[in-house]
């Protein structure tokens, strides 16, 4: 038999992918259309814009279609760098960005630059589950981080979780799967206490772009030491719904983006040349565009709100931007909760047990619902399902 990695081994299968498994052998149901809320990637197609400067450039731009800079094409390093020093307050230049193959690599290349086999990183529950298969498969060790009240972590809490092998903290916000935004204040909490030990702030800023905050959620790029600690990440593809094509940011300081410049170049060379052309139109043009898909998003917040309160024993712990994070009334495990909720109710949704630890009482009780591609009406239908289910 080939060896097998045993942490690779070890570490649980794509839960999106072990979810769809469950409409295997299910006929579809007219009368009952599937209601999907197990995924936060949109399913509708970039603005008809951005896919003509796509397909243009496919078509008249030869380089579209070659390796281009590991660390990213220029323009869009610049442009991602002018946009972060207006929102942020920062000062910010192309050297500090890296554009990478989707957000999931930066945070691989992130961790990679951190951290090795043997290592600790201090990570909130639920966690993001990309996060932890990642840590699991170099050998890090992922400690869990509990959240208190709205799901927000407390960096004290951290604080008696370092030990010599700690080697950097995780924050996502606003978070999957919670969809909790951590306050400024929180954020600072956690970078103060990384520096005051050495450590790196992993902040995972995937959906910023949804955040119901005005203005900057947090004033850590207003520090002028900043990239001694921070380690930011982002992705494109929720903003411009670029999910195929694969583009995200690491934002560093210009140290560490050569130690990041390995990574990227042994793991995928550059981002897709097309969706880097895609993410910079979308910057340069669809600012109105993107405050409307926001918009929207809230108004879902809120239907998202308003239906959970309606249901009996249903109870909400968190809800924003894409994401849901609600305790259901059943004895039952939501790891079979969920797969009776495809069979009996037509719902689509994780099971909290993919987001924690195993053995942790928390996963059983929770599922996440992205809820982020249906409409006020199918969140409504969605409501009405879920208080039909019966134990």
């Amino acid at each position: 038999m080939l060896p097998l990695n045993p942490d690779l081994a070890a570490t649980f299968r794509p839960p999106v992918m072990e979810a769809r498994r469950w409409l295997q052998g299910l006929a579809p149901n007219p009368d009952r259309p599937l209601i999907n809320v197990s995924q936060a990637a949109p399913v509708d197609p970039p603005p008809e814009g951005l896919r003509r400067a796509i397909a243009e450039a496919a078509l008249d731009r030869p380089e579209a279609h070659l390796y281009g800079p590991v660390l990213g094409n220029g323009e869009l390093r610049e442009a991602v760098a002018a946009e972060w020093n207006r929102a942020y307050g920062a000062s910010l230049t192309a050297g500090n960005v890296a554009i990478t193959q989707g957000c999931n690599q930066a945070f691989c290349a992130a961790i990679a630059s951190v951290a090795r086999a043997g290592d600790e990183v201090i990570i909130p529950v639920p966690w993001y589950f990309n996060h932890k298969m990642w840590l699991d498969m170099q050998g890090i060790g992922a400690v869990p981080l509990s959240c208190g009240q709205g799901m927000v972590p407390d960096p004290q809490a951290a604080a008696a979780l370092i030990t010599p092998r700690t080697r950097a903290l995780v924050l996502v916000s606003p978070n999957n799967p919670s969809g909790a935004e951590y306050p400024a204040e929180v954020v600072r909490g956690f970078f103060d206490l990384a520096r005051q030990h050495g450590l790196a702030l992993i902040l995972d800023e995937t959906y910023r772009d949804f955040d119901s905050r005005d203005g900057a959620p947090h004033d850590l790029f207003a520090d002028p030491d900043w990239g001694d600690t921070l380690i930011q990440l982002y992705s494109f593809s929720k903003a411009y719904r670029l999910t195929g094509h694969r583009v995200g940011a690491l934002v560093a300081g210009v140290e560490r983006q050569v130690e990041v410049e390995k990574v990227l170049d042994t793991l995928a060379i550059c981002a897709s040349q097309l969706g880097q052309i895609g993410a910079l139109w979308g910057m340069g043009n669809l600012g109105d565009w993107l405050a409307g898909e926001r918009a929207e998003i809230l108004r879902r917040r809120e239907a998202m709100t308003r239906a959970m309160a309606g249901l009996d024993g249903w109870r909400l712990k968190g809800c924003g931007a894409y994401f849901a994070w609600a305790e259901h009334p059943f004895t039952e495990s939501s790891a079979t909760l969920a797969p009776r909720l495809v069979r009996e109710a037509g719902v689509l949704l994780l099971p909290g047990t993919m987001f924690m630890p195993e053995g942790d009482a928390d996963g059983p009780r929770h599922v996440r619902i992205a809820f982020a591609n249906v409409n006020g009406e199918g969140i409504a239908a969605l409501a009405d399902r879920l208080a039909a289910l019966r134990p």
